[in-house]
């Protein structure tokens, strides 16, 4: 089962050399350009301008994990971008964009006693 291939939350999966290996439907929605038949196969490095382009071909080399927030055309994401591992093998990276509100609540959560 695909729990990805839906959800409301990009996610683009690509392996060590930069190759975008897997989207699911939201991430094909927001990345694919109208008149652009397909990314997978693609390198993600030529996607991205700098100074994202030398950022990823590093976290390529040095696996690492990359968070923070944008806002484009009003709308505010979330950006994680993580290494991902099979049998302990790094493998490449993913990235999960998400729509997040604006303003949103900060919870601190304490450990029961």
């Amino acid at each position: 089962m695909n729990y990805f291939k839906e959800v409301n939350v990009a996610v683009t999966v690509c392996d060590k050399e930069g190759k975008i290996i897997d989207m699911n439907d939201k991430s094909r929605k927001t990345f694919i350009k109208p008149g652009q038949a397909e990314l997978i196969g693609k390198n993600v490095l030529d996607c991205h301008p700098e100074p994202a382009h030398s950022l990823l071909a590093d976290m390529l080399i040095h696996p690492r994990t990359n968070v923070y927030t944008i806002e484009k055309n009003g709308i505010k994401k979330l950006i994680y971008q993580t290494p991902w591992y099979e049998n302990g093998e790094y493998q490449g990276f993913m990235e999960l964009s998400m729509e997040i509100p604006m303003e949103m609540p900060h919870k601190v959560r304490k450990p029961n006693p």
